[in-house]
C-alpha cells in the first residue's frame, strides 16, 4: 500500500479545522446546553483529525532519534494539567474529574507509540498497560487511542491491517458519541493527502489555545450564571 504523504501546510490546516470544530462543540456544550446539534455533530470530527495529525507527525522518519516523542509527551502533560482547571470547573464530569481531557488522550497515544517504537518485549508490555489503563481514564477512551495508534502504524508501514483497525476504531467512537459522525473525518483526511495548503506552522498555538479557550468559556459563564442561566 502507498504511504500517506500530507504536505506540511495541509497538516497545519487540519489542526486548525479540528480546533474550529472543537471550539464549536464546546460552545454548544458549555454555553447552550447542547441545543445546537450541528455544532455537536461537527465536533465529532475533531478527535479523529487531532489524532491523525499527531500520529502523522510522530511517524515521521527520525522522530525517535530527535526526541519528538518525549517532547510531545511533556507538552501534552503540562498543558493537559493546566487545562484541567477550567475543564473541571466547567462541570459535567463524573466525580468532578472523569474523564481526563483530550490532551491526556493524545498523551496516551504518544506514550504507547513511543514504547512500541522503542522495541522489545518489555516496552511492548508497558505499551499494552498504558493502552489499557490510559484508555480507561481519558476522553473518548480506547477507541480514540486505538485509532491514533492504527494511523501511526499505517504512516510508518502501510498495511491493510492498520487501515482496517483505524476504520474500525473510528467507527467504534459511536459507542462514545452515540452517532457515526466521527467517520465523516475520514474523507476529509483522504482529501488532505491530495491538497497542498500554504499554512505556516504556529508551534505553540495548539497547546496554548486548548486551556485558554476553556478558561474563556468558564469566565463567560460567570456573568451568565449570575443572571440565572442554567448550564445543566
Amino acid at each position: 500500500m502507498k504511504p500517506l504523504n500530507v504536505p506540511n501546510g495541509t497538516v497545519e490546516a487540519l489542526k486548525w479545522i479540528a480546533l474550529l470544530f472543537m471550539t464549536g462543540d464546546h460552545v454548544n456544550k458549555y454555553l447552550f446546553i447542547g441545543k445546537l446539534p450541528v455544532l455537536f455533530e461537527c465536533g465529532r470530527l475533531a478527535l479523529p483529525i487531532f489524532a491523525f495529525v499527531l500520529a502523522y507527525n510522530l511517524a515521521r522518519p527520525g522522530a525517535l532519534e530527535r526526541g519528538t516523542y518525549q517532547r510531545t509527551m511533556k507538552h501534552l502533560a503540562v498543558f493537559g494539567a493546566v487545562a484541567s482547571v477550567p475543564f473541571m470547573a466547567l462541570g459535567g464530569l463524573l466525580a468532578g474529574w472523569f474523564p481526563l481531557n483530550v490532551m491526556f488522550t493524545l498523551l496516551t497515544i504518544t506514550a504507547c507509540a513511543w514504547l512500541v517504537e522503542k522495541g522489545g518485549a518489555t516496552y511492548l508490555f508497558f505499551a499494552v498497560v498504558v493502552f489499557l489503563v490510559g484508555g480507561l481514564f481519558v476522553e473518548f477512551w480506547w477507541p480514540a487511542v486505538a485509532f491514533g495508534l492504527a494511523v501511526w502504524s499505517y504512516c510508518k508501514r502501510p498495511s491493510w491491517a492498520a487501515a482496517i483497525v483505524a476504520l474500525l476504531a473510528c467507527a467504534s467512537l459511536w459507542l462514545v458519541n452515540g452517532n457515526w459522525w466521527a467517520l465523516a473525518a475520514l474523507p476529509l483526511l483522504l482529501v488532505a493527502t491530495r491538497v497542498g495548503l500554504p499554512m505556516p506552522r504556529l508551534r505553540w498555538a495548539f497547546y496554548a489555545y486548548y486551556p485558554l479557550h476553556l478558561a474563556a468559556l468558564w469566565l463567560i459563564r460567570i456573568p451568565m450564571g449570575k443572571v440565572g442561566y442554567v448550564f445543566f
